[in-house]
């Protein structure tokens, strides 16, 4: 290797992305970008009985959304692949027997009966060793006779394995502490901590980036690398992401789905810049970031010993400010299809919608609920007029209503200067303030307590005709 910082990302393709794996990656691509480095993408797949269909595409789909662009990986290629590790298996098999030629490993053919059998503290199943000093000649005979064996690590004795992390400082973990762990099970495949080291040495990972329910577990693995004689990459492990102040964010229930998000009307890029918050400060505190800007801004010094509290409020006030940055043309073009759920026919102005809830929305979810009046308009709730600030009532919406029709009846220009105009111009003329009769023309166009908008905005939406035909379906309603 020429000294080139390279991360990796590694997910296994059980399921949804969790945030908190989101995150795992997102740090290992900031930190190799920001160094001038590479980021790979490595498909960690031995955990077979536990394989979802369709979660191996969904890691790409969800990296490509993401805007994490990876420079070698299973559809990319590189000179140290192949990336998934379920086609590693020969080479995991070649490195775990040449670590039993260097005397870091050995084979063990306990039975899983009499492993079951040997009960450490709490319950526990701690290996004893068995199979440690099998003479050579029992061994290869054993293997002659096909017995069923895995390979295990040769924990040394009497040593402390010691590291620094690059968050966390240095951590030291005694030899007594550490099990004889499998390697290599009996189907040929690699336990996750074996296949680690060998993969991020050959593949020349520079620094692992990872959360910290491996900070403890770290010195077993540097263990290996002692017994290969190979150079221990950079650690850098990363404090949990929680639900709350006890419960950790967690996949197997469902918590955070980087892509659910996206589907209910979350901006990747906002919910990326979300994430990178979770555990992560930049010198200059700044909260709303491209990701060039976080690539530029990324380091380890930022990063907190402390878990973070996904706050989806948060999130959300982000994703707002996203919205409201952008132009009305990007805008439009995102959020149409939101807009096309509550009018699919295109009946009314759906430039004109967007216009109106660029800032009234947070999420583009948001949208269609906040305009559903437009399609789901009929008989509604006459409480609706009464407002005790406004001197508002069924009596007084009755005169309010009557006022708005003969203003824009016969208006010739649709806008809202001109029917603001019109309207203010009866009200005065019926000794009404104007307040009241838009007040009782927005409720009678919408039928809604609350709307995106005011009563002209709701009617240059709406258009003249229909305008016209709420208003006289209100004013019926309201004389019944």
């Amino acid at each position: 290797m020429d000294g080139t910082v390279r991360t990796r990302f590694a997910p296994s393709p059980t399921g949804f992305m969790h945030i908190g794996n989101l995150r795992t990656g997102l740090y290992a691509y900031l930190f190799a970008r920001h160094n001038g480095g590479r980021f790979i993408l490595r498909i960690e797949d031995t955990d077979r009985e536990r394989m979802v269909e369709g979660a191996e595409d969904m890691v790409y789909r969800t990296l490509a959304t993401a805007g994490m662009d990876y420079d070698e990986g299973p559809d990319k290629g590189g000179e140290y692949g192949p990336y998934v590790q379920s086609e590693r298996a020969g080479i995991y098999r070649e490195y775990a027997e040449k670590l039993v030629e260097l005397g870091g490993a050995y084979y063990c053919f306990c039975t899983k009966e009499r492993l079951e059998s040997l009960h450490g503290e709490n319950g526990t199943h701690t290996y004893d060793r068995h199979c440690r000093d099998l003479s050579r000649e029992e061994v290869r005979a054993r293997l002659a006779a096909g017995e069923p064996y895995v390979i295990r690590q040769k924990v040394p004795d009497g040593v402390v394995s010691s590291y620094r992390d690059m968050v966390f400082g240095e951590i030291s973990v005694a030899s007594e502490d550490i099990e004889d762990g499998v390697l290599l099970k009996s189907d040929g495949m690699p336990t996750y901590n074996f296949a680690n080291v060998v993969d991020d040495h050959l593949m020349g990972i520079t620094h692992v980036i990872r959360g910290t329910e491996y900070l403890s577990s770290t010195p077993k693995y540097n263990l290996i690398y002692d017994a290969f004689g190979w150079e221990r990459p950079q650690y850098m492990h990363l404090p949990p992401i929680m639900k709350d102040a006890s419960r950790k964010l967690s996949k197997r229930y469902g918590d955070a789905n980087f892509e659910d998000f996206v589907s209910k009307g979350y901006l990747p890029e906002a919910v990326v810049n979300y994430v990178a918050l979770l555990g992560w400060c930049p010198k200059n505190n700044a909260e709303k970031m491209t990701m060039k800007e976080m690539i530029e801004q990324f380091d380890v010094d930022g990063i907190s010993v402390s878990s973070s509290i996904f706050d989806e409020a948060k999130m959300r006030w982000l994703n707002g400010e996203y919205l409201k940055a952008m132009s009305e043309e990007e805008f439009f073009s995102v959020s149409a299809p939101w807009i096309a759920k509550a009018d699919p026919d295109g009946r009314f102005d759906q430039r004109e919608i967007s216009r109106l809830m660029q800032t009234r929305a947070d999420v583009l979810g948001d949208i269609p609920e906040k305009i559903a009046f437009l399609n789901e308009f009929g008989r509604y709730d006459l409480g609706m007029y009464e407002h005790k600030k406004m001197k508002m009532d069924v009596e007084v919406a009755k005169r309010a209503v009557k006022v708005a029709i003969s203003a824009v009846e016969g208006l010739d220009v649709w806008t809202e200067d001109s029917i603001r105009t019109a309207v203010c111009l009866a009200a005065e003329k019926e000794g009404m303030k104007s307040g009241q009769v838009m007040f009782g023309m927005r409720v009678a166009l919408t039928g809604q307590p609350s709307t995106p908008g005011g009563a002209m905005e709701m009617a240059v939406v709406l258009g003249k005709d229909e305008s016209l035909r709420r208003l006289r379906f209100s004013d019926a309603l309201l004389r019944e």
